[in-house]
């Protein structure tokens, strides 16, 4: 307590030197990181049992009670948890902490950085390691002792900026990051071991009552998980990149090589399947049905999911490494903030498709020319083979600048209107050294002859004849950007298999099964029923979206994707994990077991 006391008046006599603030931060978040004490950089009057160390305006840096995680199951993880080997990602001069955020609009007194102060980026000076999305918006990561202290003093002198567009709101330091009620901190080695032993035995003996995972603070826990995890990869035909590698199965490699693998891997495996259609602020929804419907005709449908984005999600929702393909299909501006989490986009590998939209980038220029405002005209599109298409797409009355000088971005024009200027319409930009690229048009090529802007028959008949080579192009454009344009066939639906690595865990789960459903042996649900099929000599069952039949009988069951005898002979726990439903094609596993 008396070398708490002196820190905090030393502290408080030097703070006022300005150039000296961020020295004596520095010093002081080292030497209460040392001391393992919990403290904060907030945006908000201290809280009764927390000691104000530095008030800079409306921020305070202050010491108090420990801090704790709630909601564990809420919480995404970004590439490697640094709770599954804490002791290689935070080594004792690392700090993990959890930023908030909030809405710009939530904090009506938050005051811009002067613009002759240095801007710090957050993402410059940490590792993000998970998120939970809500209001505040909240980010766990990992930083040395230096770089945590200079979030906070940018914090503190209104010079941090989010990522995400986002206000920072609050700084949290924890000497364990643990869900409320489990906290680690003040517990010596014998009680932590205590623990421990007691959450394994229940594991084991599966006595006591029903507990979520609390994956955060029980290391027993994450290793069942991360084990049965392991066994289902090893038991695939089909490896699976997202997942880490698990070290402790792989004792010849080094623990921290098996870190870097499992980052890599999730970097090589690239982004989700998600197409996000964004339309700006005044978008009906038939609009987002027009763009979606086109882009369901050309890409392979079962390999792409498409979503609307929001204008308040842009800043708002980490989409931006969620998302393969970006769709701009609005002619009205785009806010400074939008247009700088799609330049991020793009530098993170992201691909972007403007469809008569205003966004640009790379010394690009838009020039209006009203004559030819829903009208339609002839493009001539340059194909990748070096042939060339002639059609017909209404255009949006702008077209691009000629002798466009692009920077840092290379720019290929794709297509032109066939009239004596030879407008560019349809231009091809890289940008950046991740693979980002995008491709703009002032042709409408998500419009067909249908559309209301159609005036004149003439204009109708020449969409119409042109419609088959619009898709041709459309494809084109969308293989160029990385998507799989060939259609693939729809599989069959497949029963479901019960399985078990362990013969008396599966009579005994069968003898519970005969009590949990009707005399039919159905399970209702009110999205998918399971009709468990407990006797070969039951008719066979027609497999459909809504009653999926469940054989029991292992014997029956073969299979060139998955290997039981691969699947036990990884598995490392006693009871998680004993009881498989397998099935080669379903709709979607998030029904299966609703209700």
């Amino acid at each position: 307590a008396p070398a708490m006391l002196i820190t905090l008046c030393y502290l408080y006599l030097w703070a006022r030197c300005g150039p000296r603030r961020a020295a004596l931060v520095r010093g002081t978040v080292r030497s209460l990181h040392r001391s393992r004490c919990s403290f904060t950089f907030c945006a908000r009057q201290p809280r009764p049992g927390e000691r104000v160390c530095l008030r800079v305006g409306g921020k305070v840096f202050c010491t108090g009670e420990a801090q704790f995680l709630d909601d564990l199951n809420r919480w995404s993880v970004l590439l490697v948890s640094p709770f599954l080997h804490p002791e290689k990602l935070l080594p004792a001069e690392r700090i993990a902490f959890v930023t908030e955020s909030i809405s710009a609009q939530t904090e009506n007194l938050q005051k811009g950085p002067d613009s002759s102060e240095e801007i710090v980026k957050w993402s410059d000076f940490c590792s993000p390691l998970a998120y939970k999305p809500g209001e505040p918006f909240k980010l766990i990561a990992e930083a040395s002792v230096d770089n945590f202290s200079s979030l906070g003093i940018a914090f503190l002198e209104d010079r941090l900026q989010m990522d995400n567009g986002m206000v920072p709101h609050r700084i949290v330091y924890m000497d364990a990051v643990t869900p409320a009620g489990k906290s680690g901190l003040g517990q010596g080695e014998e009680e932590k071991s205590k623990l421990e032993e007691e959450e394994r035995e229940q594991e084991e003996t599966g006595a006591g009552e029903q507990h979520h995972l609390h994956l955060f603070s029980c290391h027993e826990c994450l290793q069942l998980e991360t084990s049965t995890i392991e066994s289902v990869k090893f038991a695939s035909a089909e490896n699976i990149p997202e997942l880490p590698d698990d070290c402790g199965s792989r004792r010849e490699e080094k623990p921290d090589e098996c870190l870097e693998k499992g980052v890599k891997s999730r970097n090589l495996a690239g982004k989700p399947p998600n197409i996000l259609i964004y339309l700006g602020a005044e978008a009906a929804k038939a609009r987002f049905e027009q763009v979606k419907s086109v882009l369901r005709e050309c890409v392979d449908a079962e390999s792409y999911t498409i979503y609307p984005l929001q204008p308040e999600q842009v800043l708002r929702d980490p989409w931006i490494d969620n998302a393969l393909l970006l769709v701009i299909a609005t002619e009205e501006p785009i806010p400074e903030g939008s247009r700088e989490q799609f330049m991020t986009f793009l530098s993170r590998g992201g691909k972007i498709l403007g469809l008569s939209s205003s966004f640009t980038f790379g010394g690009v220029q838009i020039k209006p020319k009203n004559k030819l405002r829903k009208a339609v005209h002839e493009l001539v599109v340059s194909k990748k083979d070096s042939t060339e298409v002639k059609l017909n797409l209404l255009v949006s009355g702008c077209v691009f600048e000629e002798g466009m000088k692009g920077g840092a971005s290379k720019v290929k024009v794709w297509s032109r209107l066939n009239n004596a200027e030879q407008d560019p319409v349809i231009v091809h930009l890289t940008h950046g050294s991740s693979g980002g690229e995008a491709i703009l048009s002032q042709a409408h090529l998500e419009l067909d002859s249908s559309c209301m802007d159609v005036q004149t028959e003439e204009d109708f008949n020449l969409l119409k004849m042109s419609n088959s080579k619009r898709y041709e192009v459309l494809r084109e454009i969308l293989t160029c950007l990385g998507l799989s344009c060939e259609l693939s066939e729809i599989p069959v639906l497949a029963p479901i298999y019960l399985l078990s690595p362990d013969e008396e865990i599966h009579l005994a789960f069968l003898k519970w099964l005969e009590g949990n459903v009707d005399a039919e042996g159905l399970r209702a649900s009110s999205k998918v029923s399971l009709k468990f099929i407990l006797s070969s000599r039951e008719s066979k069952v027609e497999v459909t979206p809504s009653l999926m039949p469940v054989i029991t009988e292992m014997g029956r069951f073969s299979s060139e994707h998955f290997s039981l005898k691969t699947y036990q002979q990884h598995l490392q726990t006693k009871n998680l994990g004993k009881i498989l439903l397998f099935t080669e094609v379903t709709t979607t596993t998030m029904n299966l077991l609703d209700g």
